[in-house]
């Protein structure tokens, strides 16, 4: 059931298309993640929690319409509507991760726990040395 363009004819999503996009997707994964595959299925679970839901949604519509189109029959079942949008929100959840931030956030969180932790190792100290009487 493809879309019926404004000419009345059916318009019909080139696998050709789907798969230049997807090479898109793929290089943009390796850059921003360093993922060395080619199954997108396989990458945005390496990715994990690093995307939101949403991009896990979208990538799986986009591994589901890309073997849609590989097929002469199931071709007329995919939406390019809904792949241009599943698409989009997928580029822009990649294009939007930044690792730089992300390992700086990283960096910040663990000093910022260690600083709390010694802090409370030395309040600890001086109520031990009152408590003794040293202090």
């Amino acid at each position: 059931m493809g879309r019926l363009s404004s000419g009345g004819g059916v318009q019909l999503v080139d696998p050709k298309q789907i798969n230049t996009q997807m090479v898109k997707v793929h290089a943009l994964v390796r850059t921003k993640f360093g993922i060395e595959t080619d199954d997108l299925d396989v990458a945005m679970r390496k990715i994990g929690r690093r995307l939101p839901r949403s991009a896990h949604r979208h990538a799986a519509q986009l591994v589901e319409f890309q073997t849609k189109s590989a097929h002469p029959k199931l071709r007329l079942n995919v939406d390019p509507v809904a792949f241009a949008k599943s698409y989009r929100g997928l580029m822009h959840a990649l294009q939007s991760y930044d690792p730089s931030v992300k390992r700086m956030d990283l960096l910040l969180g663990t000093l910022a726990s260690v600083a709390f932790n010694l802090i409370v190792v030395f309040a600890l100290f001086v109520i031990v040395l009152k408590w003794r009487g040293f202090l």
